[in-house]
């Protein structure tokens, strides 16, 4: 394992011709944790409510995926799912682990189901909230993707259309949100390295759109991957149908619709989520 500079959680890890980002706490069975893609992202602050208490039972890995953080911001725009999903499992080889449990959010949902689809013998468990590319062509965007992916559009990144995103679209109460949390965001955001290439916007072509169309790929029926898909009922996002059209095509899939949540179950109801997911990942392999 290649380890670069450190701070006092975090080292760089190279994987492949790219630095990753990882924090680390616990021990036991390994689970990587994935984020979003939202402007300003980053793996820590998208669960900054849920290592401490999912540490005490397992293994937690936080990256920065490549285009956030303090990763490379190189991503391979025509097929970001599987640029990520490789680099998600090259990080696996250098932290000398056969195998991991995936929870994804969003973005590092769409990561982690790909990785679980083109590898299923590196992913042990697999946990989705929310998670992209599914039926991204059957429907037109929703409002809070088209202004997901426009962030970096028009005038810019700005304060206030980051802020809007987070809360009115990110999250169902958008007034328990800080003003730390969004400044911290945007500052972020505005790093030049990401501001000269953002790592989500919209697909160039429609090959890229279809290979982000996850519900498309026929391996999904033949998964052996437990799976459990959360999706807050009130995601603005990416349209909580999607839990039913997975939990269909899955045969090994689990769905729990979360009541008071929007696209972020992980932050906004952490007492649940952490439960589900320390049980879920607990339970012994069918």
């Amino acid at each position: 394992m290649s380890v670069g500079e450190s701070t006092a959680e975090q080292r760089l890890v190279r994987v492949g011709a790219r630095d990753i980002a990882v924090t680390e706490r616990g021990a036991g069975e390994a689970v990587v944790l994935l984020h979003g893609g939202g402007p300003g992202a980053s793996g820590m602050s998208n669960y900054s409510r849920n290592v401490d208490a999912l540490a005490q039972r397992f293994r937690v890995i936080v990256p920065d995926l490549p285009g956030y953080g303090r990763s490379s911001k190189r991503v391979d725009r025509s097929d970001p799912f599987g640029d990520l999903a490789g680099a998600v499992g090259v990080l696996l080889d250098e932290l000398g682990l056969d195998r991991a449990h995936l929870v994804g959010n969003s973005y590092g949902g769409a990561a982690g189901l790909r990785l679980a689809l083109e590898r299923p013998d590196r992913v042990g468990r697999l946990i989705l909230m929310g998670p992209g590319g599914i039926g991204t062509t059957r429907r037109p965007p929703t409002p809070g993707l088209q202004r997901l992916l426009a962030y970096y559009g028009g005038e810019g990144p700005t304060r206030a259309k980051l802020e809007r995103f987070i809360r009115e679209d990110l999250v169902h109460d958008g007034s328990a949100v800080s003003a730390e949390m969004i400044e911290e965001r945007y500052r972020a955001s505005i790093d030049p390295e990401v501001v000269a290439n953002p790592p989500l916007r919209r697909p160039a072509s429609l090959r890229t759109l279809l290979r982000m169309d996850l519900l498309r790929d026929k391996r999904l029926s033949r998964t052996a991957t437990p799976t459990l898909v959360l999706w807050g009922t009130h995601d603005k996002v990416n349209r909580p149908s999607g839990g039913r059209l997975l939990a269909e095509r899955m045969p090994h899939c689990d769905l729990y619709l979360v009541a008071d949540a929007g696209h972020w179950v992980q932050w906004e109801r952490p007492a649940l989520f952490n439960s589900l997911t320390t049980a879920f990942l607990s339970e012994e392999s069918a």
